[in-house]
Formats: structure tokens, sequence, C-alpha cells
């Protein structure tokens, strides 16, 4: 097998966490990186491992299912494995634009910048639903409970739907020791 091609990757390859369960890692790789030649290097240098107990892939839709012991140590030792083989974490979309990427680049700027100017006490994350709130609490005001437009409570609705979507709370993992 020749694992040492992934291991020195010429261009990395884009993945995503899709969902991080307790012994069960999914990862999306990105469009231009699902080809089967890579999934299976990755498969096998993940099978080698002592905490993998299970790797399945979907070429099509560049999914990887890792089923690791769960124990305190796997989930790191699975992620650092996926990274000795180039694998990078990212926010990958299917099919980006030049434009989208700019986009995308930007607003992570002017997040940063938000957040460095608050002194991390809020960012873009928190403004763009105070906004949306704002702009559903003027419409309210201006326009009634009449219907038109951008009714307000749609605006609200994003509001409250942008701010749980963007603040997820991730709750912590158990450990062994503390149940």
């Amino acid at each position: 097998m020749d694992q040492g091609a992934l291991k020195t990757p010429s261009k990395p390859i884009s993945t995503k966490i899709v969902s991080n369960t307790p012994g069960r890692l999914r990862l999306r790789v990105a469009q231009g990186d699902r080809q089967s030649r890579k999934m299976h290097i990755i498969t096998s240098v993940l099978e080698a491992q002592p905490s993998v107990s299970q790797v399945r892939t979907n070429i099509h839709h560049g999914s990887i299912l890792i089923k690791h012991s769960g124990k305190k140590g796997s989930l790191e030792n699975v992620l650092a494995t996926l990274h000795d083989i180039g694998i990078i974490f990212g926010d990958i979309s299917q099919g980006s634009t030049e434009a989208a990427v700019s986009l995308s680049i930007a607003v992570v700027d002017l997040n940063r910048r938000v957040e460095l100017a608050t002194d991390g006490v809020v960012d873009l994350r928190f403004f763009f639903p105070l906004g949306l709130s704002m702009l559903a609490v003027r419409q309210l005001l201006v326009q009634g409970l009449q219907l038109e437009v951008i009714p307000w409570y749609l605006l609200a609705w994003y509001a409250f739907d942008s701010f749980i979507k963007l603040n997820e709370i991730h709750q912590p993992l158990l450990s062994s020791e503390s149940r």
C-alpha cells in the first residue's frame, strides 16, 4: 500500500467534521478530493489504528464514518492521524466560486475584527441576530401586524433561528472518571 503518498501530500485534503459523538466521527470530504484511491488510503491508515474499530466510506457523498473506542484520547489520536496524512478541517462547500470564497474570507475577516474590537465579548454571531431583531421591532412599530413585504414575525424568526444556529452549545464529553 502506498501510504507515503498521503503522508506528504502535495495538496491537503479538505474535510469538514459533520458529526462528532462519543466513539463516532463523521467527515465530509471536499468534492475535488473524492477519489477512490485517496479514500482507500485514508481508510487503510485509519483501520491500522488500535483505537479505531471501523471505517466506512461513501465516495459519491464524500462521507467517512469512523468508529473509535471513545476512551480518553482516542478521538485526539484519530484527529492526529488524519492530520498526519494531510487532512485539513474547515468549512467546505460544494463547487465554491471565486466570488463565494472571497465573500467568505471577507466575512471571516470582518468577524475577527469585530471580535478584536470588543475584546472577544461579541462577534458577528451576536450582531447579525441583534440587527434582525431590531428590524423586526421596527417593522412591528411602523407597520403593525400587517402582512406586507417583510413582516416583523419573519424577521423575528430569522433573528431567533440564526442566533441558535450560530451559537450552538456543545456539551462537554463525559469522561469515565466523572461518571
